[in-house]
């Protein structure tokens, strides 16, 4: 029999402050702002930005043909954007043969397929192909804002936490650009978000169960787990973003076993680690295994249902029945995995604005997305005028997580306290494997692949901030100076952000208003003519 039963049930679930309204109300407020940041002059620039160039017309492909076909023009070729832009759509080769046109890409399919649905409902237009990263970034930051304020129990640290992503420079501009990176973080955070609701949950059903009866040494059957489930499909759709999501999937699958484990343990089960061992890891497996492959697989039914498809091998796969032709199609496939890997293991191409990860976190090198170097002084009524897209977070964002970082190390090592201990997993599985790619391969690499890094810097700053504020029981001196001081944080943050935006964001600008925003010259590569 477990004593003080209700004390027990209230550890393992803390009640949340602030009612479900308000919980609801304060994110989706600061969801708003963030989207009328990302969505305002969205088209802007009328021009393909940086590698846009690629994945839109590959997202048009798969539109138009359910796989990727080569099309005229290329990152050297603008003739081909610029057709892009006035709405003419003949820009597919001629081919004798459908596989005539395949093209190799390196990349899965599903954030091509997201960017496609903007050009199906808007069409070929900038509005058009970024409108679906701008909707990811913005649904993000409500995201971001409830999955915090479920970690820390406070409705007021979870809207901080939304707020400062929404104010992340980098962030900015990945929802306002047609790249994958966003959908990406978007899909990596929201696997996250269901794992931590699902931690809530699986808690609470152990609760109900017993509620104070006599457990036995293993403890009960959960059942379906719909939560863990669903994370499952998201950190596979992460997957079929890039595959860097795969680093993210295997920790936070380790993660929830973990999670599982320290409930029965809470609980007071006499063989815990069994219990997880024989009662939730099956289903694990099935949620965070079976789920994400399905997922990933599912993604890919364009290449599998068409005959246009790099390496599809249709006219062997079909000359032999249904049974040789699943199994023809799944080696070709398997291939083509081969040669992606391959692809990216060997990536050593220069480039101006490429960097090592140790460099990210100080944004010693942020990449400069669009700059034309034409613009006439009427743009902007001065002799020499800017309009620049330069994907960099916010400094006092990204130099506060250091320090914030830190603390959560600290935290962790002396509590063991399980947020500390997450966030951290979170933003190690998104920034450490990039240093054997930098080490072992000399990879190219670039800032923005730190972007699903982000949502994890935000809640060591949220966690701090926690600390900072000390609990409610507080006096009220220690809560007046904790509220001033994470106060006065997010103000520097904002007014950073503010003075950034128009570099962030394409506005035009005069030349020295551009160069007084270039914090550090490594963010030039030369100075503009």
């Amino acid at each position: 029999m477990v004593r003080n039963w209700g004390v027990v049930a209230q550890r393992m679930v803390p009640p949340i402050q602030g009612g479900p309204l308000l919980g609801w109300v304060g994110p989706l407020l600061v969801a708003i702002f963030g989207g009328v940041l990302r969505f305002v002059r969205l088209g802007e620039p009328k021009a393909v930005v940086f590698d846009e160039t690629f994945y839109i017309k590959d997202a048009y492909s798969l539109l138009t043909h359910g796989v990727e076909r080569t099309m005229l023009g290329n990152a050297d070729n603008p003739i081909a954007d610029k057709r892009l832009i006035t709405g003419n759509l003949d820009i597919f080769q001629q081919c004798a043969q459908p596989v005539d046109c395949a093209s190799f890409v390196a990349h899965p399919p599903l954030g091509k397929w997201m960017i496609g649905l903007g050009e199906l409902l808007f069409g070929m237009t900038p509005f058009g192909w970024r409108f679906t990263a701008a909707l990811a970034g913005t649904l993000s930051i409500l995201i971001m804002a409830r999955v915090a304020r479920r970690m820390t129990r406070s409705t007021l640290l979870g809207c901080l936490g939304g707020l400062l992503l929404a104010l992340d420079g980098l962030h900015l501009v990945l929802s306002r650009t047609a790249l994958l990176d966003i959908f990406l973080m978007f899909w990596v955070l929201a696997g996250f978000a269901c794992l931590v609701a699902d931690r809530d949950w699986a808690r609470r059903r152990l609760i109900d169960r017993f509620g104070g009866a006599p457990i036995g040494e293993l403890g009960p059957r959960l059942g379906l787990r719909p939560w863990r489930v669903a994370a499952g499909v998201c950190l596979g759709a992460a997957c079929a973003v890039k595959w860097s999501g795969v680093f993210f999937l295997i920790a936070f699958a380790v993660m929830s076993v973990l999670w599982d484990m320290g409930a029965r343990r809470a609980l007071g089960l006499r063989q815990p680690y069994r219990g997880a061992l024989s009662y939730d890891v099956p289903g694990g497996f099935a949620a965070l295994a079976v789920a994400p492959a399905v997922t990933f697989m599912a993604s890919w039914t364009g290449w599998f249902v068409t005959a246009g498809g790099w390496g599809r091998n249709w006219d062997q796969a079909t000359s032999s029945g249904p049974l040789f032709f699943v199994i023809d199609s799944v080696r070709s496939w398997l291939n083509y995995q081969t040669q992606v890997l391959g692809y990216h293991s060997g990536l050593e191409d220069y480039h101006p604005y490429m960097s090592e990860p140790w460099q990210w976190p100080l944004l010693l090198r942020p990449v400069s997305f669009y700059y034309p170097s034409d613009l006439p002084p009427s743009a902007c009524g001065a002799g020499e005028c800017s309009q620049a897209v330069l994907g960099v977070g916010t400094p006092a964002l990204w130099y506060g997580a250091a320090p914030a970082l830190i603390a959560v190390i600290t935290w962790y090592v002396a509590t063991r306290d399980w947020r500390a201990g997450t966030t951290l997993l979170g933003f190690a599985a998104g920034w450490l494997p990039w240093f054997y790619y930098a080490i072992a391969d000399n990879r190219t690499m670039y800032l923005f692949y730190m972007i699903p890094v982000v949502p994890f810097m935000v809640l060591a700053i949220v966690l701090v901030a926690g600390l900072i504020l000390g609990k409610e029981r507080a006096s009220s001196g220690r809560r007046a100076a904790g509220a001033a001081t994470v106060g006065a944080f997010a103000l520097i943050v904002l007014i950073n952000f503010g003075w950034l935006y128009p570099v962030l964001a394409a506005e035009t600008i005069t030349q020295a208003e551009w160069w007084a925003r270039m914090l550090m010259r490594s963010w030039v590569t030369a100075a503009p003519k």
